[in-house]
């Protein structure tokens, strides 16, 4: 608690206290709205991902992201994409990529999809040279 002290001519001191609840309310107010918008950002190709106990990769770039739905359809980002011109769009993004440093893959594929169908698909991103490829799953604690 800051008293006025009552040396000099009766001049008042200085307050040196910071009024920090402003701060706080604005802080609270930006965690809320992060917790709204942040799983609304991983919105895509709806995929029933299997489970893993598997943990997390690092990443360091922005991965390329494939995802192959319950019915076959396979999708780049989020476009659809033929099977007769999946090779050539990896090519085009082989291609693009710096030959130090290739691209993260991660690939999504639905639970009731054939497996040969995701098989397919991990052979035209060898074909491709895009070999650093992960499978993503949904982690049995819910990350």
């Amino acid at each position: 608690m800051n008293l006025p002290s009552q040396r000099g001519r009766g001049r008042r001191a200085p307050m040196a206290d910071i009024n920090v609840t402003p701060m706080v309310d604005v802080m609270l107010v930006l965690l809320i709205i992060f917790m709204v918008t942040a799983p609304l950002l991983t919105a895509g190709v709806p995929v029933n991902l299997p489970d893993s106990r598997a943990k997390a990769l690092d990443q360091d770039q922005k991965p390329i992201e494939i995802s192959i739905d319950n019915q076959g359809q396979v999708f780049v980002a989020k476009d659809l994409v033929g099977d007769a011109m999946l090779p050539d769009i990896l090519s085009q993004l082989a291609a693009k990529a710096d030959p130090a440093k290739p691209p993260q893959v991660f690939l999504r594929a639905d639970t009731k999809l054939d497996y040969g169908k995701v098989m397919r698909v991990m052979g035209e991103l060898n074909r491709a040279g895009l070999n650093r490829v992960a499978l993503v799953t949904v982690s049995q604690d819910g990350n």
